[in-house]
Parts: structure tokens; C-alpha cells; sequence
């Protein structure tokens, strides 16, 4: 059962003028809905703020030291923290800290089982949708516990970049087990793109390589050792258990969040004289440089989260409009990439920037072996007759990518 329009809009900050400017729309069997524009929407223009049904952080994180919010998100470094950790340069000092805008005094852990959170509201508010259902309390280092274990068993298969999470779908469980109205959250649930039984095969088999099949029955195994509860028994089936790990792995959207970026962001916008902008724009530049040297490209705290209207946006290799993470939380904002007329439809695009450069050919096959379709956007239909050719240049760029890399990129940079 499809859920009302209103629900569709529930998560969004101004839900009530947000469903004045776009409505969710059935376009056919092949395509399924999209999001379409009900006024003009000028370029530039934040279409609208949502936060996600669930969402969560990846497991490697706490592994390679990066802290976030266990609700939101939310990087818990302040910006020298992590701009120390990142260069590897314990005596770094940034300029202008009263630009960060991390509040270590706020930060509150779970009395029980130590995670940490940005604020008491997001403590509450884990608490309130699925932290009870998954707190470990005293066993939380106790690496005989069942959820534990099935961390364990996730980062043992599943090696970063990470593109999706198991603990997305434990919060899932937690979220419908601890829900009063457990079928209005059934039916949000439903409304995130399901597959067929041979594609759900594909999309596990990407995220876990050849031996999926196997690892794919360890972790129902664990997962419903872990989590089992009678009234979803459905979930904890093989076939459940591969349908959620398909949904997660088709709709989840990924989410950075960093207090360096925000405080380089925040730098961005002073109004400084001639001299001191440039003294400060150098020591941004060389800051990067030791980062890079040090680091490589994995700046953010890295997580994934299901948007409920966000997921209502098809793709184009021309998109109009694209989602950030500017807060420095789990929260998205759509923003339009060009004027888009009413009636006109809202698309987003799956690729990076440099995957949408490739041929059509190449484009095609990311999407194809990701999300399982053949894009027949305006760019696609008018480059029909280019020959099924990969250019020289995007093959050796293929051979230096893992799929995991594409994976990432696409879940990352939408």
C-alpha cells in the first residue's frame, strides 16, 4: 500500500510549502514515480531540507578515528581536531576557531552503552525511534555479543570505501520494534524502490563480491540472531533478509559530514583585506596539501541514510538540480542546478561529475551494474547512435577503479 502524499513530505523542514512546490508523480510501470515541479523553481533555489527515515554511520569509521553523532551525524572533532588527525601535524593551529562550530560541551553519551551524540536532543531522540532496541549497555566491548558479531562479520566482508551499512538496516528493525504505529512505518518502508529476485542477486553480488551468496546467509544468520522479533518475521527470511539488503543497497543515500570543511566553508565567506585573504587562502591551500600527502581523499565521516521524498528523484546525466550536506549533519538539501519550469521533472544524477563526462556507453554500464537501468535522459537519447565503444581514456580510468570505488563515488556525490 502506497503511503499518503503527506507522509511523503512529513520528513521535510516547511513540509507545507515544500508539498506547495513539488509533488511525487506514478510516470509509468518501467520508470516507477518522480518528483516533479508544481511551480518555477529558480537555479540556485533550495527545493527542500530532509532529514532521513533512518540512517548511520559506517562501521569502518571508528576504526580510522573519525567521531560523529550517532543520531545526525554530526563530525564531533572541532575543526583543529580534525585538521590535526587528517595532516598528521599535533601542533597545528588553525586561524579563526571561533568559525567552528562543534560544541564539545553539548556532547552527551548513552549511559549505557557510552556512544556518543552531539546534543541531549539527538540522545533523545536515538532513544525515542531504535536506541533502546539496540543499546548493549554494559556488553557494548563484548565481542561475543549478537550484535557485535554481526558488525564483526560486515567489516570483514565489506572493506572501506563503504557503501552502505548493515547497522542501516538494524535501525530499520529497531525502528518498526519500537514504533506505536509499526504499519505507518511498514508503509514509509515500502515506498523506497524494491527489485526482482534475480536483480537483488546482482546488487549483492556487487556489494560483496563472488562469494555473495554465502556471505549473504551468514549475515541473515547473524542478523536474525541479533534482531529477531515475531511481528517482522518476514525480514529474517532469506528472501526477506536479501529484499531489505536490496533496498538498502539501491536507495541509500550517502551522507559526509566534516568540521574542517564547514570551518574552511565558514573562511570562505570573511571579509578580509587583500593580504590576510591571501595568507589565509595559502594556508588553506597548504593544509590540503598535508592532508593529502598524509590522509588521501577520505576526509569525511561517512554514513548513509534513507531519504524518503529525495528517493522520489530519478536520474539524469543532465540533472537539474543535486544533494548536499551542508550542516555538517544527516540533514539534505536539494538545490537546483538550473531554472526548472512547472511541470518539469526534478532528476539528480547517480554519477559524479567525471562519470557523467564518459560516453554513453560508459555511463550505461555504471548504471546498469549499480542501479540495474538504461538511462534514456535527453544527453543519453541524442548520443543513440555513438557506436557501444569505451574510450581509451575512460578504460585505463576503469582498470585503476574498484567497484567499490565506483559504488562509493555514485552513493557519496549524488
Amino acid at each position: 500500500m502506497a503511503a499518503p502524499q503527506d507522509d511523503m513530505f512529513s520528513l521535510c523542514a516547511d513540509s507545507c510549502k515544500v508539498s506547495q512546490s513539488v509533488e511525487v508523480r506514478l510516470i509509468d510501470k518501467t520508470k516507477g514515480k518522480g518528483l516533479f515541479a508544481k511551480r518555477g523553481i529558480k537555479k540556485g533555489v533550495t527545493i527542500f531540507i530532509e532529514r532521513p527515515l533512518v540512517s548511520a554511520q559506517f562501521l569502518w569509521n571508528s576504526s580510522y578515528k573519525y567521531k560523529a553523532c550517532e543520531y545526525c551525524l554530526s563530525a564531533l572533532e572541532t575543526s583543529e581536531e580534525n585538521a590535526k588527525r587528517l595532516s598528521g601535524i599535533p601542533g597545528l593551529s588553525l586561524p579563526h576557531p571561533e568559525l567552528c562550530r562543534v560544541r564539545p560541551e553539548l556532547h552527551q553519551a548513552c549511559p549505557q552503552c557510552q556512544v556518543m551524540y552531539c546534543s541531549s536532543e539527538c540522545r533523545q531522540a536515538a532513544a525515542d525511534q531504535y536506541h533502546q532496541a539496540l543499546c548493549l549497555g554494559p556488553s557494548h566491548n563484548d565481542p561475543d555479543h549478537p550484535i557485535n558479531k554481526l558488525k564483526d562479520a560486515w567489516r570483514s566482508m565489506h572493506y572501506p570505501p563503504e557503501t552502505c551499512s548493515i547497522m542501516l538496516m538494524a535501525r530499520m528493525v529497531a525502528t518498526v520494534k519500537q514504533a506505536q504505529d509499526k504499519g505507518r512505518w511498514h508503509k514509509l518502508f515500502s515506498q523506497f524502490c524494491s527489485r526482482a529476485a534475480n536483480e537483488e542477486d546482482e546488487i549483492a553480488h556487487k556489494l560483496l563480491g563472488e562469494q555473495f551468496k554465502g556471505q549473504l546467509a551468514l549475515l541473515q544468520s547473524l542478523f536474525k540472531a541479533a534482531l529477531y522479533d515475531d511481528r517482522l518475521s518476514r525480514w529474517f527470511t532469506p528472501e526477506g533478509f536479501r529484499s531489505l539488503f536490496s533496498l538498502v543497497g539501491t536507495n541509500g543515500q550517502g551522507i559526509g559530514t566534516s568540521s574542517l570543511s564547514q570551518w574552511v566553508h565558514a573562511c570562505d565567506a570573511l571579509e578580509l583585506p587583500g593580504q590576510q585573504r591571501e595568507q589565509l587562502d595559502s594556508f588553506i591551500d597548504q593544509l590540503y596539501k598535508d592532508i593529502e600527502k598524509e590522509t588521501g581523499d577520505f576526509l569525511n565521516c561517512e554514513g548513509s541514510g534513507l531519504f524518503l521524498l529525495q528517493s522520489s528523484c530519478n536520474h539524469s546525466c543532465i540533472p537539474n538540480a543535486e544533494a548536499s550536506f551542508p550542516d555538517n549533519n544527516f540533514l539534505l538539501h536539494l538545490s537546483a542546478l538550473s531554472d526548472i519550469s512547472p511541470g518539469e521533472e526534478i532528476c539528480i544524477s547517480y554519477l559524479d561529475c567525471c562519470q557523467r563526462d564518459r560516453s554513453r556507453h560508459s555511463r550505461n554500464k555504471i548504471l546498469r551494474e549499480n542501479y540495474l537501468f538504461v538511462c534514456s535522459c535527453p544527453k543519453c537519447v541524442s548520443q543513440m547512435d555513438e557506436l557501444d565503444l569505451t574510450s581509451d581514456e575512460e578504460e585505463g580510468e576503469a582498470e585503476g577503479e574498484t567497484e567499490g570505488d565506483e559504488l562509493e563515488d555514485e552513493m557519496t556525490d549524488v
